[in-house]
Parts: C-alpha cells; sequence; structure tokens
C-alpha cells in the first residue's frame, strides 16, 4: 500500500508510481466506522438511479386537465397521477441530503490532522474510494436528471395547483407528505441543471467554512490529489490495464470531472487559475481522447457548472479546449 500513492507536486513525472484503486480497496479498522456509515447511502444509489431513469412524468394527463379546466374527473385524474410522482421525488431530494452528510463525513477523516490530504488518500484508501463513487454517482444523477424536463413541469403543476385543491380536500394526504415548506426546498433543489453536484459543492464550501481551524489547503489538496491521481491512471496504459472492468475507465473520468468542479467552486482562485495545482491542460486532453458519446456529457460539465472557467485569469488556451 506504502508504495501505490507518491506524493504528487507540479513536477508529477519525478513521481510516476501510484495508483489508487477504485476496485478493490477494503476498509482498515481505522476506517471502519466511518466506512460503514457512508456505505449505508451508497447501498441505495443503485436504487435511486434506477428510480429516476424510470421516471416517466405525467404530462398527456397535465396536459389534458390544463385544455379542459371544467372537467373534474380530468383534473382529479391529473392530480392523482402527479401525486406519486411527488412522493418519488421527495424520495430523490431526501437522497441528496443523505449524500451531503456522509460527504461531509468523508471530509473529516481525509483532511484531519496530523497527516497531509495525500497520507490520508495512501492510508485511507477505501474511504476515498467512497469519496470517489459519490461524485460517480452524482454525475450520473444529474446527466440522468437534464434528460428528464417532466420533473420540474410535474413539481410545477403540483405546486400550482396544491391551493386550488385544498377547496375540495383533494390533496390532504400528499400535504402531509409535502408541506409547503419541503415544496419550496424541493423546488429550489430541482430547478438547478445539475442539483447533486450543487448539493455536493455547496457541502464543501459549508466544510471549509464550518472548520475554521483547518486550512484550506487540506480540503483542496485532497480534491487536487484525487483529480491528479485519476489524470494519471487514464493517461497511463500500465495504470489502465489493471482495471477488472471496462466501466472503471468511465468511473476515473467522472470522478476527476467531479473534483475539478469541488476544488473550482471552493478555492479562491478557482481549478483554471495558472495557481492551480490541478493540471486542467491534461485534464481536459485526456478527456478529449475517449470516446465522444462517453465524455460529451463530462465536458458539459466543466463548461456549465464550474464557477471560475470564464475569469480573466483562466488562460486563452483552456477556455478555447472547452469550446
Amino acid at each position: 500500500m506504502g508504495n501505490l500513492l507518491k506524493v504528487l507536486t507540479r513536477e508529477i513525472e519525478n513521481y510516476p508510481h501510484f495508483f489508487l484503486d477504485f476496485e478493490n480497496a477494503q476498509p482498515t479498522d481505522c476506517e471502519r466506522d466511518v466506512w460503514n456509515q457512508v456505505n449505508a447511502v451508497l447501498q441505495d444509489s443503485e436504487s435511486i438511479l434506477s428510480g429516476l431513469q424510470a421516471y416517466k412524468g405525467a404530462g398527456q394527463e397535465i396536459r389534458e386537465a390544463i385544455q379542459n379546466p371544467n372537467d373534474m374527473i380530468l383534473q382529479e385524474r391529473a392530480w392523482n397521477s402527479v401525486c406519486p410522482l411527488v412522493i418519488r421525488l421527495k424520495k430523490l431530494y431526501g437522497f441528496s441530503l443523505r449524500l451531503e452528510r456522509a460527504l461531509q463525513s468523508l471530509l473529516e477523516s481525509l483532511t484531519c490532522p496530523p497527516y497531509t490530504p495525500t497520507q490520508h488518500l495512501e492510508k485511507e484508501q477505501a474511504l476515498a474510494k467512497q469519496f470517489a463513487e459519490i461524485l460517480h454517482f452524482t454525475l450520473r444523477f444529474d446527466e440522468l436528471k437534464m434528460r428528464i424536463p417532466a420533473i420540474q413541469n410535474d413539481f410545477s403543476y403540483y405546486r400550482r395547483t396544491i391551493s386550488r385543491n385544498r377547496i375540495n380536500n383533494m390533496n390532504l394526504d400528499i400535504e402531509r407528505e409535502v408541506n409547503n415548506e419541503m415544496a419550496n426546498r424541493m423546488s429550489l433543489f430541482y430547478a438547478e441543471a445539475t442539483p447533486m453536484l450543487k448539493t455536493l459543492s455547496t457541502a464543501t464550501t459549508n466544510f471549509v467554512t464550518e472548520n475554521k481551524t483547518l486550512p484550506l489547503e487540506n480540503t483542496t489538496d485532497v480534491l487536487s490529489t484525487m483529480a491528479s491521481v485519476c489524470k494519471v491512471m487514464l493517461e497511463t496504459p500500465d495504470y489502465t490495464c489493471r482495471f477488472n472492468s471496462e466501466d472503471t475507465l468511465l468511473f476515473c473520468m467522472r470522478v476527476m470531472v467531479g473534483v475539478i468542479i469541488l476544488y473550482d467552486h471552493v478555492h479562491p482562485n478557482g481549478a483554471f487559475n495558472k495557481s492551480s495545482k490541478i493540471d486542467m491542460k491534461g485534464c481536459i486532453k485526456v478527456l478529449k481522447e475517449q470516446p465522444a458519446d462517453n465524455v460529451e456529457g463530462l465536458l458539459n460539465a466543466l463548461k456549465f457548472t464550474t464557477k471560475h472557467l470564464h475569469d480573466e485569469s483562466t488562460p486563452k488556451n483552456i477556455r478555447s479546449m472547452l469550446q
């Protein structure tokens, strides 16, 4: 384990032997408490994605109800179609809150003294793997959500209709499940183009803000180190050939993009600045060398969900690579 991850510096070529085992890392006794806590969340992630992928919406019923406002049968049909969907959307939103807490637990473990962030990643590879799994899930969730406009349409209809339905008591059960305060929070979540990334970015920013005695570099160095590890693993055949599954390649790409986005939101100068500890040119180059179908969403995530891409300090060649 000790030789798997060397200290990463700007002269990264001088340290060629590092590999983060995303496929097989197992928790040590020191990691187990946090690992179990995070695992309880992650074990639900696939069912959350399956539920999102299967989301069909109530567009037809809503259109018919809007076109025939005096037909109470159609009004009730639309309402009865939307209510279970709103319950499902509440479950997805609730999972984002669980994921936020899990991320903050991992950040506490991977940044605490006396170890450096790089030493943490070396010694606690199972936690690093879970951190990566959260990012992998997040980008998959957001890619799916962007393809389902029915989510916002259904929820908008629910919010428009709930006060009107109060007259005829159609909504009493659903209002106990999703009251006005919950509906407001859910509305803000689903209004985001990439709601899970927004959740993680905010959670990471809040973690830094709330831990004032912890140097900012402890957090940003964890993120930049993971980005560097993923980049080198992706561009080094000796490492990619160790992957047991082709899916691990895409996993690495998603993790690399996820930590770049978090770094860009948390570091005052962002990920694209010349002073950044992330080799953005190298990271983008690695992505562009992959099949276009695999990376289009990831390149779009760098373009549209980062904070500092369009800063004056961002080199022109980096901006042009993402155009």
